[in-house]
This record gives structure tokens, sequence and C-alpha cells, in this order.
């Protein structure tokens, strides 16, 4: 009797191990959250807090790959960075880390707008994108938001304290009608193209570069409404860190000037 008990415990054993190993495997396509007692490396290590979007990084396989992971690796091999990556959400979760020097760069989608300049410190630009209106099209392929005009009395979403808010704010003034601003502080920029998609809400406004990326996944999807112009996307670090910034903007520049930078360009459609 002792014999079998010891036998189904082991059999439990087993069955338990191989559940957790299945979880773990299904939970790692998804971003690793920053953990609340996160420290800095220290050293020469260069801490990057990264959003997990489908330019900045994202999970393939069991591979990471993204436009902006890419280029850092590319700077550290080239010129000898060290960087530990610190993926997170959002800008907005990342900004503390940063302010409280925790993290010593902010890696993903953000235009080089004033607000931006009078807090933190810019990277040299990455590539060129431009914010767009993520909407479904209808059973016959029309748009209830065909342009602009026609944003006023609509509800958006974007994800919270996005630079797209300033921009929904002006063109609210430039057409003399409200345009109301759901501040998602739930979801990023790819959970609301995806929410969109499946009809959970109307509309989003995201950068072009995920827009595109998730749009041939969801047929139904528009993304041909311009929200804004087309803006550099830079990477941001603390106002008083020139040192890191004049070493990171000199890699990126070399970079940039070479084929690998067009390779990856032509690979993410930047």
């Amino acid at each position: 009797m002792k014999r079998l008990f010891s036998l189904k415990n082991l059999l439990y054993f087993i069955l338990c191990v191989a559940i957790v190993a299945i979880t773990v495997r299904s939970c790692s396509s998804k971003p690793v959250a920053a953990p609340s007692a996160l420290r800095a490396s220290g050293g020469d290590t260069i801490d990057v807090a990264i959003e997990y979007n489908p330019m900045s990084m994202y999970r393939y396989g069991d591979s990471l790959a993204g436009f902006s992971y890419e280029l850092l690796k590319l700077m550290a091999y080239n010129d000898s960075i060290l960087f530990n990556y610190h993926p997170v959400s959002t800008v907005d979760e990342a900004l503390p880390l940063l302010e409280d020097g925790v993290v010593d760069i902010v890696v993903s989608d953000i235009p080089a707008m004033a607000d931006y300049k009078n807090r933190f410190m810019l990277s040299e630009p990455i590539y060129l994108d431009r914010q767009v209106l993520v909407q479904r099209k209808d059973s016959t392929g029309n748009l209830s938001i065909p342009d602009q005009l026609t944003l006023a009395g609509k509800t958006i979403f974007v994800p919270h304290n996005s630079p797209s808010i300033i921009r929904l704010r002006n063109l609210s003034a430039e057409i003399g009608d409200t345009i109301y601003v759901n501040d998602s502080t739930e979801y990023g920029a790819e959970q609301l193209v995806i929410l969109t998609a499946i009809g959970d809400i109307d509309y989003a406004v995201v950068n072009e570069r995920i827009a595109k990326k998730l749009a041939p996944d969801y047929p139904a999807l528009d993304i041909s409404t311009n929200v804004s112009f087309t803006q550099f996307q830079t990477w941001i670090m603390r106002l008083n860190d020139s040192g890191l910034s004049d070493r990171i903007n000199r890699s990126i520049k070399r970079i940039k000037s070479t084929s690998q930078y067009d390779s990856l360009c032509v690979k993410y459609g930047c």
C-alpha cells in the first residue's frame, strides 16, 4: 500500500512538471514585465527599457526580433557596448524607471516632439513614422471615418500618455469639434490594434509601422487614414546624461551609414 501511494505521488509529480512546462512555453510569447524590484546593472552595462511591440522587440519562435532590438545588437557588436534589456508593455511604464535611474535608455516608437525634448535627451533619429487611425471596414469595404474631419464626436483609444493624445487634441481644435480620447492604462499599441480588429473597440491611433506589421493578419482592418505628419522616431535618455547620449548617438550614426542598417530597413519596412 505504501509503495502504491508513492507511485501515485510520482505520477502526480510528473504530471505537474509537464503542466508547468507547457504553461511556461505558452507564456514565452508574451512580454516580460519589468519587475518592481528592478535595479540598475551598474558598471559599464547600459540598461535598456524596450517596449514589446512589432517594431521595437517581439518574440519570434524561440528568438527575439524587432527593428530596434536588432539595431541595438548591431551597436553592441560594432561598438563594444554592453546592453541589458528590460521589456516593458508601454513607454509610460518605462519613464519612471528612466527618471529614477533604474534604466538608462527607453527604446520605443517615440516621436521627436517638444514635450519630450523639454524633459529628456533625445537620440539621433532612428527612422521615420507617423500616427494612423485603425478602424474596421464594413461588409462593403467602406469606412466610417474616411478622413480626419469625420473624427468629430468619435472616441479614439490610445496607449496611456501616448504622444497621439497631443496630436488628437490639436486636431480637435483644427476641425472645431470634440474628439474623445480614451487614454488606455491597460493596453499598449499592439493590443489596441487587435482589440479594434476583433470589434471590442471601434477606433485606435497607433504608429503606422506597428499597424502595418499587424494589419495583414486582420483583413477587415483599415489603416489608411493618417492622423499626423511623418515624424522622426527617437529613443530617450535623461537630460543630465550627455556622456551616454554622445556615445549612443555616435554609434547610431555609424550604423546608419552602413549596409547593415539598410538591410534592417528593408526587413522592417522603414
